[in-house]
């Protein structure tokens, strides 16, 4: 078991809804493909939105969003991470520091469930 320090989606409390909303989604979800090639140090997919939740988006005539990732620091600004860590930054995803990046990676395989929940 680790721990680490998150930032989360600039308005997190609350299921995410819509596209914009600034929310990290709550749920059960799927890691479900890395990349390595993210404006972002190091990203792991998360599999939202959920057939759930494109239709309850639908229902409202919204875009549920999408592209949720667990991922690093914004590419070259890593040492900032003492500072952004503090606050809840992304437009919806979980971020880590660099360092914690990476060590998630090496623990964490495509596929892993994840339950996200405030």
């Amino acid at each position: 078991m680790k721990t680490c320090q998150v930032a989360l989606g600039a308005s997190p409390k609350g299921h995410k809804m819509q596209e914009g909303d600034e929310k990290t989604p709550e749920g059960r979800y799927t890691l479900d493909y890395k990349k390595e090639d993210s404006a972002y140090y190091r990203a792991m997919h998360i599999s939202y939105p959920s057939s759930r939740d494109r239709a309850q988006a639908e229902a409202r005539g919204v875009s549920p969003g999408g592209f949720i990732m667990i991922h690093g620091q914004r590419n070259g600004l890593g040492w900032l991470a003492a500072i952004t860590q503090r606050f809840n930054w992304t437009d919806g995803c979980i971020a880590l520091s660099n360092t914690e990046m990476d060590v998630f990676m090496s623990l964490v395989q495509t596929g892993t469930p994840i339950e996200i929940r405030w």
